[in-house]
């Protein structure tokens, strides 16, 4: 398939995106909605998968993808903000753009990235701010995604400090921006930017061409996009075209308006009640997600039952993944894989047991970090009004016949 014919052959879906219903009644958590219907129809380059929307694509992993350390790349979700994205990119004109605050504005080729700087290669968990989003009652404004806005893949590109070295800092250089190539089908929306305090770059902060070995796909940001591991996907910038150095904060909608949760320690407020300081979110809270078995699945009594899913943090590193299968009351340690794809990365885990009991049995995993920190919950999780940054330990119902 030719990169210009990319969407036209793409299917055309209704949308099914949920706007903010009217506040009242009960606040509270369940678990996000499970088992949504997988289109029957495929985007390019992708297998058929949850589809909330078309334009723009918001694709969404079914929860059996969850069982693999590394996302493959026509599972992994996609999420765009923007109607309107290029149908075609020619790779040899492809170009990116650094300036601002810097001693020598630059452009750099597709080939210039791939053969003028260092190429390194980190191991790094994708995930939407808004995942498990359907969790939230009452229900808040956005994508209504269960638990598969999210994946890990091993990204290869460039660091964005030797890019910035190229150019030179000038002094007081303090903030970098970052678009893309979407953009809006009114003139008036606000563009996609973000930006970044250079004090949070480090040598893991990358500009990627290259995702699981393979050319980025064409809806997870081809032919480049920036890598920032450990934050929420709404920082890591899709078809990067420009990077632009500051010396003062910039204010846009995205960054600003959009993906914030309550300035306060608890990062929770009431519908009724919305709390007027905000702060953006960024590094990732902890979550595991159980892959297999799937909810309302059934099972045979004294059989060999193995529980497998994944595990991720903002950095700190997976410690344990717990597993209770009495609704929380005892807690038993699953087995870990090896953390040797680095700390942002998916750690898989396992956990055998027979079923000797008929009916209905819950099974929980509960992720636990290397300082200590545990997943809440469900119902300890707080509200907000962005539905942002769901980390409830995670619950699957299955019958045992």
């Amino acid at each position: 398939m030719k990169r210009r014919d990319f969407f036209k052959s793409a299917a055309v879906v209704g949308v099914s995106t949920l706007g903010a219903s009217a506040f009242g009644g009960e606040v509270k958590m369940r678990q996000p909605i499970d088992n949504q219907p997988i289109l029957k129809f495929n985007f390019p380059e992708k297998r058929p998968m949850i589809t909330h929307s078309d334009r723009p694509p918001l694709l969404e992993a079914p929860r059996d993808v969850f069982t693999q350390a590394i996302t493959p790349n026509d599972e992994f979700f996609v999420r765009w903000h923007m109607p309107e994205i290029p149908t075609y990119i020619d790779p040899k004109k492809f170009i990116i753009s650094v300036n601002g605050l810097v001693e020598k504005d630059y452009i750099i080729t597709l080939d210039e990235l791939k053969h003028d700087f260092e190429q390194v290669e980190v191991t790094a968990v994708l995930q939407c701010g808004g995942n498990s989003r359907s969790a939230f009652v009452p229900i808040t404004g956005g994508v209504q995604w269960g638990s598969g806005a999210m994946g890990c893949a091993k990204w290869k590109g460039v660091r964005l400090s030797d890019l910035l070295h190229r150019a030179g800092l000038k002094d007081g250089a303090k903030w970098i921006g970052f678009n893309g190539m979407e953009t809006a089908a009114y003139y008036k929306t606000p563009g996609f930017v973000r930006e970044l305090n250079i004090d949070e770059l480090d040598d893991h902060v990358i500009v990627a061409y290259q995702m699981n070995g393979e050319d980025l796909p064409y809806l997870n940001g081809y032919p480049v996009r920036l890598v920032l591991p450990g934050y929420f996907s709404d920082s890591w910038v899709k078809m990067l075209k420009n990077i632009t150095v500051t010396s003062d904060y910039q204010h846009h909608f995205f960054m600003d308006e959009a993906y914030r949760v309550p300035d306060n320690i608890t990062e929770g407020e009431l519908p009724d009640n919305l709390v007027k300081k905000t702060k953006p979110i960024t590094r990732m809270n902890i979550k595991s997600v159980i892959g297999f078995p799937e909810d309302k699945s059934t099972i045979t009594i004294n059989s060999q039952l193995v529980v497998r899913g994944v595990a991720f943090d903002g950095g700190i590193g997976i410690q344990n993944v717990l597993i209770s299968l009495d609704g929380g009351t005892t807690w038993e340690a699953s087995l870990l894989d090896n953390d040797a794809r680095g700390r942002y990365a998916y750690r898989t885990f396992r956990f055998s047991f027979k079923p000797k009991t008929y009916g209905k049995l819950e099974i929980m995993a509960k992720a636990v970090d290397r300082f200590g920190h545990e997943q809440p919950f469900a119902q300890n999780v707080l509200w907000n009004h962005g539905g942002y940054k769901y980390n409830g330990i995670d619950i699957v119902t299955v019958e045992v016949i």
